[in-house]
């Protein structure tokens, strides 16, 4: 069972590496001219994305509700976080790499294709989705009906069973 000091810690490193993201997002802009510098804050954001991803599972994984069996339950009730973690990851990683693809020989011209600038809108789109869904689900793995016997977890069995 995740104990309450355990849970501060895991949500506190959970919203930095949340923090780090909207970071990068922000201010990335900001070291166009400095391509590597740029390449490694990329990196360690994709990195934190699936940090993120990982501790959510690990959260799973130390519920009562996935230890009864109910994995269905926990990846019905948190599959839109799942699958938006993934898009978020998967357009992050693409954002990054055509970004690094276009500005690495020629740091000074600004370019911005309109293939770029579809990406970059809907990779942005995405993580503020990502934050908010993410924040959400994290706080509701708090909840101590994932980690306890209860009649709700009985009647979610019964549900699924019959």
């Amino acid at each position: 069972m995740l104990q309450p000091s355990n849970y501060s810690l895991v949500l506190f490193l959970q919203f930095l590496l949340l923090f780090y993201d909207l970071f990068v997002n922000s201010f990335s802009e900001l070291l166009r001219t400095a391509p590597a510098a740029q390449l490694v804050l990329f990196i360690i954001q994709d990195i934190a994305i699936l940090f993120n991803v990982i501790i959510i599972f690990l959260m799973f994984f130390n519920t009562f509700v996935f230890q009864a069996g109910l994995v269905n339950l926990l990846f019905h009730k948190f599959k839109g976080t799942i699958m938006l973690s993934g898009a978020y990851l998967a357009l992050s990683i693409s954002f990054h790499i055509w970004v690094m693809n276009l500005r690495w020989r020629d740091s000074s011209r600004f370019v911005w294709t309109e293939g770029l600038q579809t990406l970059f809108v809907f990779q942005r789109l995405a993580a503020v989705l990502y934050c908010y869904f993410y924040k959400r689900t994290a706080v509701h793995l708090g909840d101590p009906l994932f980690y306890q016997d209860s009649l709700w977890l009985r009647r979610e069995f019964e549900h699924f069973r019959g």
